[in-house]
This record gives structure tokens, sequence and C-alpha cells, in this order.
């Protein structure tokens, strides 16, 4: 196994990695600026308020992107795991 071989590895990790997080971390980052704006032109200050409505949010995004995010990580680990002959021999 050479370093290159090693540094594609992490290479790939890392982009499955951003890959399966974006959808639900977007979400929650667009519902958080919409009742962040809500609050500021209704001058409501509770902290509280976000909470639920980023976590239904991040709920959908799962729903809508599951399918999507379980096909990365099924070919990646496909790939992963029909690529340990080269890596050993």
């Amino acid at each position: 196994m050479t370093p290159a071989s090693v540094l594609t590895l992490a290479q790939q990790a890392l982009q499955v990695t951003l890959l399966m997080a974006a959808p639900p971390l977007l979400a929650a980052l667009l519902t958080g600026l919409l009742v962040s704006v809500f609050q500021a032109a209704t001058q409501i200050n509770e902290m509280t308020l976000s909470f639920i409505p980023k976590l239904l949010a991040i709920f959908v995004a799962l729903v809508l992107f599951g399918p999507w995010m379980l096909g990365i990580l099924l070919d990646y680990i496909r790939e992963l795991f029909t690529g340990i002959p080269a890596m050993i021999g």
C-alpha cells in the first residue's frame, strides 16, 4: 500500500463524509436563517423557537435525501471492499 493510495482513500472518505453531512446541515442552516429573519421581523427573542423547526427540517432532509445518501455510501463501501485484495497484494 503506497502513500498515494492512502491519500486517495482518505480523500474519498472525506468526500463521502461531506456528501453525507451536506443535506441535513444545509436544511438546518436554511431553517435557522428563516427563523432568525422571522424573529428579527417580529422582535421575538426566544432562543428555543428555532429548535423544533430545525429538527423537523433535518428529518425532512433525511427522508428526502436518505436514498441518495445511502446509494453514495453503499457505492463507496462496495468500492472499498472490492479494492481490498489490491491493497493487500
